[in-house]
C-alpha cells in the first residue's frame, strides 16, 4: 500500500489501527490494520518505507484526513531478543501515540 492508498483507506474509515513497528537499527515500518489484515506502507519502489520516528510518520501523514483510528508503537521485548524466549507467551510492547499531538 502506498501513501495515496493509505490516505484513501483513512478517508473511507477502513483503518482500524496504525502500527509503527520498531526494528533493529533504528528503523520503523508503518502497517495499517484493516478488517482483512495488515498492509505495510510502501515507498515509490514498492519496498517497505523506512521511517525514522513517530515524528517522521506524523510529518509524512500530514495530508491524511484527521485520524479516527488509534496509533501504536510496537516494540519486541529486548530481553527476549538478547537472551532467548521465556516460558509462556511473550507479547510485543504496544505504546499508544497520537498523529495529531507530538506529546
Amino acid at each position: 500500500m502506498n501513501l495515496q492508498a493509505l490516505t484513501r483507506l483513512a478517508a473511507n474509515g477502513e483503518i482500524r489501527e496504525l502500527e509503527l513497528l520498531s526494528l533493529e537499527g533504528g528503523i520503523y515500518i508503518a502497517r495499517a490494520r484493516l478488517d482483512s489484515g495488515l498492509l505495510t506502507l510502501l515507498d515509490d519502489h514498492a519496498k517497505p518505507m523506512h521511517l525514522r520516528s513517530t515524528t517522521h510518520l506524523r510529518d509524512l501523514l500530514q495530508s491524511v484526513p484527521a485520524p479516527s483510528f488509534p496509533c501504536v508503537l510496537v516494540q519486541q521485548c529486548v530481553h527476549d531478543e538478547m537472551c532467548g524466549r521465556r516460558e509462556g507467551p511473550v507479547e510485543a510492547l504496544r505504546i499508544p501515540f497520537s498523529l495529531v499531538a507530538p506529546w
